[in-house]
């Protein structure tokens, strides 16, 4: 365990801090609820539930018990409603920012809609933070926001044009914290995300994540898709390591890492044919019927680029961050999690 962030976790036991998560009800939000509810923390939710889900919130108070529970309210609403977002600012000391319309191909079939929740809404946000006022602002950035640049690993100050809507609004995320900052002194931090997986993330729909949809369909005896031939690479991130640097991101005193965007993953890259046959050979030990599982290859996806691996330099050396899961581990971690709460396909 990374010996800062074990520093951090006694610290905030000591004296706990008033938090606002916005998407607490989504795949991140929630462990990031269940987390500082286990840190002995008072948060404050805030979930419209369109992409988020009661259930992960009840599977969270049963993980942390009655008595962790009582230190969290929640309040229904949707942050393009800025009244409502100031009443969730309201003596809030840290806000974790994760509501959004996530998924490159939602956003280019409705762009209209990925604005004005990952834009407006994100103004919506700054502005009641600032309001309030709060002391620290951490927001869920993305790595689509290196677009086309080809350098690998990708360096947080150096970036490419936009490939998709989605990746606009998030890197306008970034530009709208940085003038925040500058024009009204509301500190902040940027944690571009890449391909974060875990227990609770969505396995369905048409915008489901890779990792979560394999592992259903792979459990239901259903055809599994690769868009390509399969090489396309990705830094795939458990989501323990997104939450220590949200812990890291929302504590750090030292000046130089404030206002700054930094990589979360875990710089290395895992191809979708590899993904695949991890998932395989995991899922088997409990679905032996998934060996027998081949992918089906189809066109590319519009949108997407080839190959992302981050560089988490920066992160370690002003955070002090150190992730503890990579992909084997992290995929292990969220299949007992999918084994337990998916049906059982014993067909």
């Amino acid at each position: 365990m990374n010996s800062r962030y074990l520093e951090v976790q006694e610290l905030l036991r000591q004296r706990p801090r008033r938090w606002l998560i916005t998407g607490v009800a989504g795949f991140i939000g929630s462990n990031l609820l269940e987390a500082l509810l286990n840190l002995e923390q008072e948060v404050v939710g805030l979930d419209n539930f369109a992409t988020g889900y009661a259930r992960n919130l009840e599977q969270v108070r049963a993980a942390v018990g009655p008595k962790a529970w009582r230190n969290f309210a929640n309040i229904e609403g949707d942050i393009r409603d800025f009244a409502v977002c100031r009443r969730a600012c309201t003596g809030v000391d840290i806000v974790l920012h994760h509501a959004a319309l996530g998924s490159v191909p939602r956003s280019i079939e409705d762009p209209l809609a990925t604005h004005e929740v990952n834009v407006t809404g994100f103004v919506n946000m700054l502005l009641a933070a600032r309001d309030a006022p709060v002391r620290r602002f951490v927001y869920a950035a993305s790595s689509s926001t290196y677009g086309d640049h080809p350098g690998l690993p990708k360096v947080e100050e150096v970036i490419g044009r936009p490939l998709s809507p989605y990746a606009v609004t998030k890197y306008a995320n970034e530009l709208y914290a940085d003038v925040f900052a500058r024009c009204y002194g509301v500190t902040s931090i940027g944690l571009r995300y890449f391909n974060i997986f875990g227990p609770r993330q969505d396995p369905d729909g048409a915008y489901a994540a890779v990792i979560p949809r394999w592992i259903a369909q792979l459990v239901a005896r259903e055809p599994v898709y690769i868009n390509g031939d399969g090489e396309i690479s990705r830094d795939f991130c458990y989501v323990e390591n997104a939450i220590q640097a949200n812990v890291l991101a929302a504590t750090t005193e030292t000046p130089a890492a404030l206002n700054q965007v930094y990589n979360v993953a875990v710089a290395e890259r895992t191809t979708l044919n590899e993904l695949f046959e991890m998932e395989r050979v995991l899922l088997a030990e409990h679905y032996p019927w998934a060996c027998e599982s081949h992918p089906q290859y189809r066109e590319f996806r519009t949108g997407d680029v080839l190959h992302s691996q981050a560089d988490i330099s920066k992160a370690e050396r002003l955070l002090g961050y150190a992730p503890t899961h990579r992909i084997r581990a992290g995929l292990g971690e969220a299949i007992r999690w999918y084994v337990e709460n998916l049906p059982r396909n014993a067909g």
